[in-house]
């Protein structure tokens, strides 16, 4: 058994002050009490321990173009749908070795801000010329690779894409995307179950990429076919999206699949951003999460969800970086927080201790999302993964209880000392330790890429 003494640690009733956390030799929890273990050696630190969060959205290759598409020509019209043909230009790009590379910096980098577990919603399948690689899960492969390098828990999400939009064939530069039928895709997926066996930090999810990029008779035999996953999907992201889908299915995307899914706690849909009344009221029955990636839907002006309403009525969310302009899941909640602020104008978007419950709702539901359930932040049987905060800072020092969540979360300069993930440090002092091997690899893929 190892003990660490942390300052304080947040639990879903509150603070536990002081708190002695023992780990087995898998650093898995035995042990969680204010009071020490008798007779045992303890790593004493001076910090705030919060659950690692998890990231229930991301697209690790565009990592590699974050901040890349911020220049924009006087007189176009600068969209998502313009955006794309950037994101297209970087897929293509992109072979196995530097995918990987990319992966594990990005997945070094999470771990860093406290993320200590990514669904990679994994789209990038095939090889440039749009073929099969010979192993046909190379790149979900490499995925999972690059999180065993990095340390991260990942929740691979291998990606049904069919169309390039409603009733359209895909396009050329969506070649790497493509599963013809929902057999290619139920065959990429069963060769992807082999692949999560190489690392014990690895699980497997399953996903129509959205309703404009698979049929919707295909996403129904999608579901009818595989049951024992947590389900991923992209819904109603774009204005564009809802009227195209109007025109094609004659009902809203999330409309339509509130009325053709067995929707439930399993199903996770990522941005929701342009629901009506009707949707968000059936959506909040239906125990389901919302994936909000508020850095990335600012990046690209997909517009701004109904959170304070959503929330009011009992829906459940969870957050995710996507395509990764922003890392930090504390200011994730803060943009979540402050845009429903400058739409109301008021400053309660949340009832109660706003942080507190944001951390908690974040975190549990991001479980669910990868397939993993719990009721506590912290629980014996869980491994302990942790992101540590220095107490010691002129930030928190002397913060009492009531006002300790909200000094972390919405000060905005909180002091991190590092990364806990299965009770070891991966993360120490803001260094990675394995920065060195992992950014040089990054850094040697970025001058491929850059020649491509």
């Amino acid at each position: 058994m190892k003990y660490f003494r942390f300052k304080a640690l947040l639990q879903k009733a509150g603070w536990l002050k002081p708190a002695y956390v023992g780990v087995d030799a898998h650093g898995v929890i035995q042990y969680i009490s204010n009071s020490p273990p008798p007779d045992a050696a303890t790593e004493s630190i001076a910090g705030i321990a919060l659950a690692g969060f998890q990231n229930a959205h991301s697209h690790a290759f565009q990592y590699a173009m974050a901040g890349g598409a911020e220049i924009h020509s006087k007189g176009t019209s600068d969209d998502f749908w313009t955006w794309r043909e950037a994101m297209y230009k970087c897929a293509l790009a992109v072979g196995p070795d530097e995918a990987q590379a990319i992966a594990a910096m990005l997945y070094s980098e999470l771990l860093r801000k406290g993320y200590t577990h990514v669904a990679e919603f994994h789209y990038l399948h095939h090889a440039p010329d749009g073929n099969p690689y010979a192993h046909l899960p190379e790149m979900g492969e490499r995925m999972v690779a690059a999180a065993k390098e990095a340390g991260i828990r990942i929740t691979l999400i291998p990606v049904f894409y069919q169309k390039g939009g409603f009733g359209r064939e895909p396009e050329p530069r969506q070649r790497r995307f493509i599963s013809r039928t929902t057999d290619d895709y139920l065959k990429l997926l069963d060769a992807s179950r082999s692949v999560i066996t190489n690392y014990n930090g690895a699980s497997l999810g399953v996903s129509c990429h959205s309703l404009r990029a698979v049929t919707g008779e295909d996403v129904v035999r999608t579901m009818d076919s595989v049951n024992d996953l947590p389900f991923h999907m992209h819904v109603a992201e774009q204005k564009r999206e809802v009227s195209d889908c109007i025109a094609f299915y004659n009902k809203r995307p999330m409309q339509w699949v509130l009325d053709n899914l067995p929707v439930s706690n399993r199903f996770s849909f990522v941005h929701a951003t342009h629901l009506d009344d009707n949707e968000l009221g059936r959506l909040v029955q239906s125990h389901a999460s919302v994936v909000l990636c508020p850095s990335t839907e600012g990046n690209l002006g997909d517009g701004i969800f109904r959170m304070k309403e959503y929330t009011a009525a009992g829906g459940h969310w969870c957050v995710g970086t996507d395509s990764h302009v922003g890392i930090d899941p504390l200011e994730e909640f803060r943009m979540i927080d402050y845009r429903q602020r400058l739409l109301t104008n008021k400053r309660n978007t949340f009832d109660g201790d706003a942080a507190q419950y944001m951390m908690g709702e974040a975190l549990i539901r991001g479980r669910l999302a990868m397939g993993q359930r719990s009721l506590d932040f912290f629980e014996i049987g869980m491994p302990l993964d942790a992101i540590i905060y220095d107490s010691n800072s002129s930030l928190l020092e002397g913060v009492d209880d009531h006002s300790l969540a909200s000094s972390l979360l919405y000060h905005g300069s909180a002091v991190a000392l590092g990364t806990l993930v299965n009770g070891k440090w991966l993360v120490r002092n803001n260094h990675h330790v394995k920065e060195a091997g992992i950014r040089e690899k990054y850094l040697r893929a970025m001058r491929v890429i850059a020649t491509t």
